[in-house]
């Protein structure tokens, strides 16, 4: 890469980081959670926007490839839910939300190939007006409405250096979405109820976009997911997958990049995302510490819920080598009653 000076390459990045945030609104911010893939990124409560050097940048932050290895491939599947636990039967079904994860990635410094699928099931209480507080007190509760949305997401994911700082990403994808909606007495609904629910679905392309900015050990990352807003179906129960964006900040101990034996990391969601519990804007605090021989790598997190019911979680990880660039890895959040809880296994090579 070019050396440039320090001076414009800040210049660069606050050009970058202008013009990405420019396309985000607050009154756009609804979609499904962003946090929710990766092992490595959960088990560090979700701190991993200025951290992604491993295949999952397709999907946390597309400029991170260029600061990964030559060569990285995952394979990962997981669940995560709020609330943690299910209401009592006497109180009948609260807001909720459930998403199960599947993916496959593969990148090298400056391309990526992935495939993630997503099932979103959620429960919505008809006569709630308030998801913060659910619906244990509303005796006149008539009818609930469940939720499925499935997203099978193709993607490419491409990297441009600018400068000796500098890295802009953006992965075009291909996201075939599938929604099934109806409603059901509350005595009939539930997470696995709306699961089974089916749909047809349609497919149409969309962006992400980031950019990463590294200054010795220390990195700043931002992300932008569904840049073009694509919309699926038509009338009440149409859906769109709207712009959501998150900034990090991360502290390695090695001067170049974040691979080093050590790294601290927190993200801050820039809008908010509305979920059948109500919107939330989501801050994450995260850390992960390897041996020196990188044979084992143990990593740590909290998460919460800066809107409303904080919601907090905590999360931790752990990665163990099988050999040589080579490891299984798992996470697992957990919280309050009302908070997330979850886990994902994963598998990578890396060279």
């Amino acid at each position: 890469m070019s050396r440039a000076p320090r001076p414009l390459a800040y210049f660069a990045f606050s050009v970058s980081l202008v013009t990405l945030v420019s396309y985000v609104s607050p009154s756009e911010a609804r979609g499904q959670t962003m946090d929710v893939v990766g092992v490595r990124a959960q088990g560090m409560g979700g701190a991993f926007t200025a951290v992604a050097d491993d295949a999952t940048a397709t999907w946390w932050n597309p400029a991170g490839l260029a600061g990964g290895a030559y060569f990285n491939a995952i394979v990962e599947f997981g669940t995560h839910q709020e609330p943690r636990t299910d209401p009592a039967p006497a109180f009948g079904p609260v807001p909720a939300w459930r998403m199960e994860t599947r993916s496959l990635s593969v990148a090298f410094p400056a391309l990526g190939l992935s495939y993630y699928r997503l099932r979103l099931s959620e429960i919505r209480p008809e006569t709630s007006t308030d998801p913060d507080t659910g619906v244990r007190q509303d005796q006149g509760m008539t009818g609930v409405r469940l939720r499925s949305l499935v997203l099978n997401q193709l993607g490419a994911t491409v990297g441009q250096s600018v400068g000796e700082h500098l890295v802009v990403g953006s992965t075009l994808k291909l996201v075939r979405a599938s929604l099934g909606v109806e409603a059901r007495a509350p005595g009939a609904a539930s997470l696995d109820e709306a699961e089974r629910l089916t749909a047809d679905g349609e497919t149409h392309s969309g962006i992400d976009i980031g950019a990463m900015a590294a200054f010795g050990r220390t990195r700043l990352g931002l992300t932008v997911r569904n840049l073009t807003k694509p919309e699926y179906g038509t009338g009440p129960d149409a859906i769109t997958l709207r712009r959501q964006a998150r900034a990090g900040i991360s502290l390695s101990s090695r001067a170049r990049g974040v691979a080093g034996s050590a790294t601290v990391a927190v993200d801050a969601d820039l809008i908010r995302t509305a979920t059948a519990l109500g919107d939330e804007r989501r801050i994450a605090a995260g850390v992960e510490v390897w041996t020196p021989k990188r044979r084992v790598g143990v990593r740590g997190g909290l998460s919460a819920n800066t809107l409303g019911a904080q919601r907090s979680s905590f999360s931790g990880g752990l990665s163990a080598a099988l050999g040589r660039g080579t490891y299984v890895e798992a996470e697992a959040t957990s919280g309050a009653d009302d908070s997330r809880r979850g886990w994902s296994l994963g598998f990578r090579v890396t060279f």
